[in-house]
């Protein structure tokens, strides 16, 4: 592994260990509150990389794919995310509207050179009248 990717991968490790029990971030998620041009596949890469690197305190069980649907290691992710309190649907993903994690606050994210996440285009809006 290459300087930049060692930085890279501990930068998302940072964040992922953001994450709280009991929520969940997509991919494109951890990617952007990294910023600097990261990208989804290689925060993917990154956790893959959790085992030979030694980040066993990197909570990567709580970084989903963006429709809440959990990666391969599935039967042991899923298992860790239930026993913290995250539900699966009958289609077998999580509810990212009630489960995700909206990211760090701002002087958090200012702290560790980090991004925020836009606002949650999802999001009911509340009408004035």
């Amino acid at each position: 592994m290459n300087d930049r990717d060692y930085r890279l991968y501990q930068k998302i490790y940072t964040v992922v260990r953001e994450i709280p029990p009991g929520q969940v971030a997509s991919y494109g998620d951890i990617a952007r509150i990294v910023g600097g041009g990261c990208e989804a596949r290689e925060v993917g890469y990154a956790l893959n990389e959790i085992p030979k690197q030694g980040g066993q305190d990197v909570p990567w069980q709580r970084v989903v794919n963006k429709e809440g649907g959990i990666s391969t290691r599935g039967l042991l992710q899923r298992e860790l995310l239930i026993a913290e309190g995250v539900g699966f649907g009958a289609n077998e993903r999580i509810d990212m509207r009630r489960f995700r994690w909206r990211g760090p606050d701002a002087a958090w994210a200012a702290a560790h050179g980090c991004e925020m996440l836009p606002p949650d285009a999802d999001a009911e809006q509340l009408s004035l009248f």
